[in-house]
């Protein structure tokens, strides 16, 4: 297999068609309709800054791309979440930086050349936008409509299904819009004056971990995700999908935070959102999913006082299995209790190991605050790094209050992580306020399982692997029938994927999306509208 080299082939001058043949299918690179090298330097003309060319993470450690081979700066961050969300070409969990053929070949860039594969382009895309505001945007995007092209967005790159990432296409990267603006007495527009939140308002390449110490910085909190690091994209796809939080069971999803949005639709159109203006889109957006409606570039969160924080840290360790699975049993059993009790937080457990974090607001003793707290635990430069794939289901309250044997009979045995993250405030608001997923309200956990796998590995290894996940999701399906899995944490393999993602919203979801994005621009796998397409989502067939 020879490498890819993109930046002497990417302006061929073979490339000389502007449509493509099959107009129902979208333009990816290395077909005759890719556009010319004149197309893409009218358009770098338009942008702030210049065209990148992303290139898979490890491809630094082959002569194409670098003349000495060089993999000691990737060797040293090879994990770094951070690190990796600066890469436009980079992916948290560097598998969907692959790419499969039908004929089961896999095309990948190894860090470890040893292997002997070639470093190919696999699943980034070849050229794209580094968006600094919405008029970089507005130009991407009415590039992309003008040519036809495959379209990806791309934040920081953590996607576990592989939606900011495509062969042959063309990226919009809003990792660089970076602004954060505290706001004490906010306003949405189109509302009454009298109408006032407490904001911190994000820009789309804002993370967690420079969210949070804007916010401390104002005596303030915000619900937001927990990762070490702080890397995941804090006005991207996490809110997109809906955003849990340990903070969630006190104060809500993420999406129950949100007061207003602003995005760039396929026309163009450049929207301010929120429950006075364009609301059916505000709803929508608030757990319709990333990649779908258009193009996110900021979010207004309400804020929190600062509150002390009382957490528990538990480890068990024991070299009987069957003990070890009594006491996850009852476990999960007891959860609706301690959630009713304010507890929230993160477990995991494996046939020898049960750990947990969890927490309490309102204490006067252990942590000053929720920023100590998360300082403490999640600084660091952790976040993936390698092969991995999920699984994942939401588990209703009387499940873990009626069934707990039977869940950790198909939990247990392959180990799982686990996020205390629903009831309380989740559970009261009324589920039809957004569009997130109904079973968020009737939940207590978010679940998650799945396997990682070595560099090199083969298809038919993974496909092994997914056939085990796939098990696994149809058991708790059946166990739980009537709850769904979390958008931003799951498998491209769930049953029935509009209810199990959205529930009974899917048809509201799906009008709006025709509605505003009426040029069919944005499609992800599994998201809202994807059912119009073929398998690979380059081909229009509704």
């Amino acid at each position: 297999m020879r490498a890819l080299i993109v930046l002497p082939l990417l302006f061929a001058s073979k490339l000389t068609s502007a449509t493509t043949s099959n107009p129902s299918c979208r333009c990816t690179y290395g077909e005759e309709c890719w556009p010319r090298a004149s197309d893409f330097s009218k358009l770098e003309s338009q942008l702030s800054q210049p065209l990148i060319y992303p290139r898979p993470t490890a491809a630094v450690c082959y002569p194409v791309d670098h003349p000495s081979g060089n993999c000691s700066a990737l060797a040293e961050n090879w994990a770094n979440g951070n690190w990796r969300a600066d890469q436009p070409g980079s992916m948290e969990a560097p598998n969907w930086e692959t790419y499969t053929l039908a004929n089961g070949t896999i095309e990948a860039c190894y860090a470890n050349t040893a292997l002997g594969v070639p470093c190919s382009q696999g699943s980034v895309p070849v050229i794209g936008v580094d968006a600094r505001g919405p008029d970089d945007i507005r130009a991407a995007i009415q590039f992309a409509v003008r040519h036809n092209l495959r379209l990806v967005v791309k934040n920081t790159g953590h996607d576990f299904l592989g939606r900011s990432a495509a062969k042959g296409a063309f990226v919009i990267w809003t990792h660089h819009m970076k602004n954060i603006t505290y706001t004490p007495s906010f306003v949405p527009q189109g509302a009454p004056s009298g109408e006032t939140y407490e904001v911190i308002t994000l820009e789309a390449g804002v993370q967690w971990h420079e969210a949070y110490d804007a916010v401390e910085a104002e005596g303030r909190m915000v619900v937001g995700g927990a990762s070490v690091g702080g890397s995941v994209g804090a006005a991207g796809g996490w809110v997109l999908g809906g955003g849990h939080s340990a903070l969630s069971p006190t104060y809500g999803l993420g999406v129950d935070n949100v007061v207003e949005m602003t995005v760039v639709l396929s026309t163009g159109d450049y929207l301010t959102v929120n429950s006075h203006q364009h609301s059916d889109l505000f709803w929508a957006m608030r757990g319709g999913g990333g990649g779908t409606y258009g193009i996110l570039t900021s979010v207004t969160y309400k804020t929190y006082p600062s509150l002390p924080v009382q957490s528990v840290f538990f480890t068990a360790n024991v070299t009987s299995s069957p003990v070890l699975r009594d006491l996850f049993t009852e476990l999960f059993h007891i959860h609706p209790a301690l959630s009713d009790a304010g507890w929230a937080g993160y477990g995991s457990a494996t046939n020898s190991t049960i750990y947990f974090l969890y927490m309490m607001e309102w204490f006067t003793l252990g942590y000053d605050s929720w920023y100590d707290l998360y300082t403490q635990y999640y600084s660091g430069e952790g976040q993936n790094g390698a092969n991995v794939m999920f699984g994942s289901r939401l588990i209703p309250r009387d499940t873990l209050e009626n069934q707990s044997k039977e869940l950790s009979d198909i939990l247990f045995p392959n180990g799982l992580t686990w996020n205390f993250v629903a009831g309380g405030e989740v559970s009261k608001i009324n589920p039809d306020s957004v569009g997130v997923n109904p079973a968020w309200r009737k939940a207590i956990i978010h679940a998650t399982f799945g396997f990682n796998w070595p560099f090199g590995a083969t298809s038919q290894e993974i496909d092994a692997l997914v056939t085990q996940l796939k098990a696994e999701e149809s058991a708790l399906h059946d166990l739980t029938p009537q709850s769904g899995a979390y958008f931003n944490e799951a498998s491209l393999y769930e049953e029935d994927w509009q209810y199990t993602f959205f529930g009974d919203h899917y048809p509201m979801l799906k009008a709006i999306k025709d509605k505003y994005d009426p040029q069919h621009l944005f499609v992800v796998a599994e998201g809202v509208g994807s059912e119009d397409w073929d398998s690979g989502l380059n081909c229009f067939t509704a």
